[in-house]
């Protein structure tokens, strides 16, 4: 089929596959930290600081890491960093198979799986290109690695929600230790020609340096990256609240909050598939605007949805604009970057998208306090429309993607 042209690639066909056993461990370790310290502590602020812990070093390692990857071997730094969340994970699992429920050293774990993830993330991005021979397949490969992603955010809360259920917390945290186990199988049977190529001898700054005015001059990169941010400090981390609308507002129970996380990630795949479909990028503006709507609107009816399976399907269409917002952001960036300037540029997608979600949870953590989580939900929701509107104006005054007014719908020029 169309849709799965780039599975032809063996690089990349072993990377998908691996990813996909791996994803799920992470999903399930991801859903049974958040109800573990929701159903120690009943603290929405807590849950805010956890999730700040695992992506705020996102924010400030990103620019550093896109460096990094640009000066040395993309697949020697993907098996390192694959092998210490490994360990990781398998610290994770023993504490909690030995009852120790101490908040500060789950922070602190989580604080070092977001370390190593600034590096991941931007490693696997950046190798995308490398896995895939024929470039014009790269945007394919983008979607399906999304759709991948999006399809383990479905399994793995809803194998979470089974086994917290049944066996406990440390059944999911072993599960996500053991998974790591077919990922590195398939990263070392993979076959790929990296070169590094030698440069000058620059310093990790002038390099920083060089990446960031590289982004900053592009007019298109930069709006794009600056939606993003604004999109995950105030829009995105609504769903850091979501374990409190499972447990308190729905009276429901750990399957309850995995009912939430698979709706998102049903939606996310919705999104994903379309996207795979697509035939060129030079709509991809066009996309995310679109989606970028659908995004906010739907944060801000899942705020006032009243019944549970109202609330769930308002969670999915939150699915389909979040995922459709950030994977075209994402594959604009890999389309439109220079060879030299690509990881750096991603890097900056990842602090925009990772790192400011953190911060953005600690801010709704707060929010929730003072306003409830519907107050706060809604509040999101509004902020993501109007950035969104903001968004298309900025367009419109660059005479790139113009809204008519007196018509129904958007007409866009190709960007």
């Amino acid at each position: 089929m169309n849709v799965f042209r780039s599975l032809k690639y063996r690089n990349f066909k072993l990377f998908f596959y691996g990813q996909s056993i791996s994803l799920i461990g992470t999903w399930m370790q991801k859903t049974a930290v958040s109800w573990l310290v929701y159903r120690l502590t009943g603290s929405a602020l807590l849950l805010g600081l956890v999730s700040f812990a695992s992506l705020i070093p996102s924010l400030i390692l990103s620019p550093y890491a896109g460096s990094v990857v640009d000066r040395h071997n993309r697949y020697k730094i993907l098996v390192i960093t694959q092998v210490v969340s490994m360990l990781q994970a398998g610290a994770l699992a023993f504490l909690i198979l030995f009852k120790v429920y101490n908040i500060p050293a789950i922070i602190g774990l989580s604080l070092l799986q977001g370390i190593i993830n600034a590096f991941d993330i931007t490693t696997r991005q950046a190798m995308m290109s490398e896995m895939v021979d024929n470039k014009e397949d790269l945007p394919n490969a983008i979607a399906l690695n999304s759709t991948m992603t999006n399809i383990a955010r479905i399994a793995g809360p809803a194998i979470a929600g089974i086994i917290l259920s049944t066996f406990g917390e440390d059944a999911c945290f072993f599960g996500n230790f053991i998974s790591y186990i077919p990922v590195l199988t398939c990263l070392f049977m993979m076959k790929l020609n990296i070169t590094v190529k030698p440069r000058a001898q620059k310093s990790i700054w002038l390099e920083l340096q060089d990446g960031f005015k590289y982004v900053s001059g592009d007019r298109d990169l930069s709006s794009l990256i600056i939606m993003l941010t604004v999109s995950s400090l105030f829009v995105i981390p609504f769903n850091t609240l979501m374990p409190i609308f499972a447990k308190d507002i729905f009276s429901g129970d750990a399957k309850t909050f995995s009912w939430f996380e698979s709706a998102a990630g049903l939606g996310s795949v919705i999104s994903a598939v379309y996207l795979a479909t697509l035939k060129t990028h030079k709509t991809l503006i066009k996309v995310m605007t679109i989606a970028s709507f659908i995004f906010g609107i739907s944060v801000l009816l899942l705020g006032y949805a009243a019944k549970l399976p109202v609330a769930l399907l308002f969670m999915t269409m939150t699915g389909v604009g979040m995922m459709a917002q950030t994977s075209t952001i994402n594959t604009f960036i890999q389309t439109h970057a220079v060879p030299a300037m690509r990881a750096r540029a991603i890097s900056y997608y990842v602090m925009a998208y990772q790192g400011m979600i953190p911060v953005g949870s600690l801010l709704i953590g707060w929010l929730a306090n003072s306003l409830g989580p519907r107050g706060a939900v809604c509040v999101e929701g509004v902020i993501g429309v109007l950035s969104t509107g903001l968004f298309v104006l900025y367009k419109r005054r660059q005479n790139i993607n113009i809204p008519t007014a007196g018509k129904g719908r958007l007409s866009w020029l190709n960007a």
